[in-house]
């Protein structure tokens, strides 16, 4: 018989679920109220499929629209990892 490993469950790490103040570009997007990082990537996200920005070629890339741009410091075209870069800029 095979001992089973006892599985610890992951606990978050506070900064994470700390609520952070949006700027205004970004709360065009994801809203202005303060909320945690990990909502605002995950608003973010829908909002980037809700409006098809996500390049169809190369799945890694965003295409900014009108609001994003402003959030992506004027660039159309940013890599999703470029993006957490970006946007953490506009998180207080």
């Amino acid at each position: 018989m095979v001992a089973k490993k006892k599985v610890s469950k992951r606990k978050p790490n506070p900064e994470f679920m700390k609520p952070l103040n949006i700027s205004e570009e970004l709360a065009v997007v994801v809203g202005s109220r303060p909320i945690p990082r990990t909502e605002v990537v995950k608003k973010l996200w829908a909002y980037i499929k809700k409006n098809r920005l996500q390049d169809t070629k190369n799945k890694r890339n965003i295409n900014a629209d009108e609001n994003l741009r402003a959030v992506f410091g004027g660039k159309r075209t940013v890599s999703m990892f470029e993006m957490t870069k970006l946007v953490s800029k506009h998180l207080s």
